[in-house]
């Protein structure tokens, strides 16, 4: 009788090109890995950016994760995810909706004038994505339902950058 062979399930998480070591700490965490284990997740790719980040390649909480700092695009990465959990800068967030793929985004409450958070708790309420801070991530991980996302309107752009200048007050 042949062995059953684990569907790998991968979780892609990025932090663009800037720096957000909370964010890597916290899907690296034992109580997040557990967490995404739980959910059947089994590797975990994260894109480092200027942040810190354990070279090559570890298990945690029956996880295998991998880090790196940058490609020259991440589009293929999204597309072998089954979930994407992303900083909130709108290229990544858009990138991602664009794929239709799951996404969880996590807000860096450090920063001032953070208009991540206006991005993220607008595109939850049009039911695009799921959001947190990395405190909350394992809640959000633990309630969290695919299923219930809307698709986001493919070949839009311009609605997408419309929102964000009224957002940013710039229409």
């Amino acid at each position: 009788m042949e062995a059953l062979v684990k569907k790998e399930k991968v979780v892609f998480v990025t932090v663009g090109t800037t720096s957000f070591d909370n964010l890597i700490n916290t899907v690296s965490s034992l109580s997040i890995c557990q967490e995404l284990s739980k959910l059947e997740y089994n590797r975990i790719v994260v894109q480092a950016g200027r942040g810190i980040f354990d070279n090559g390649s570890k298990q945690v909480g029956g996880v295998q994760l991998e880090y790196y700092r940058y490609k020259k695009s991440i589009a293929a990465d999204i597309a072998s995810a089954d979930l994407v959990i992303s900083h909130a800068g709108a290229g990544s967030v858009l990138e991602t909706l664009e794929a239709a793929k799951p996404l969880i985004v996590v807000i860096n409450d450090e920063l001032m004038d953070n208009h991540q958070m206006e991005l993220a708790v607008q595109l939850h309420a049009e039911g695009h994505l799921y959001y947190s801070t990395c405190c909350s991530l394992k809640d959000v991980l633990h309630g969290l339902d695919a299923s219930k996302l809307n698709p986001f309107p493919p070949g839009q752009p311009q609605k997408f950058a419309s929102f964000l200048d009224r957002l940013m007050g710039f229409s």
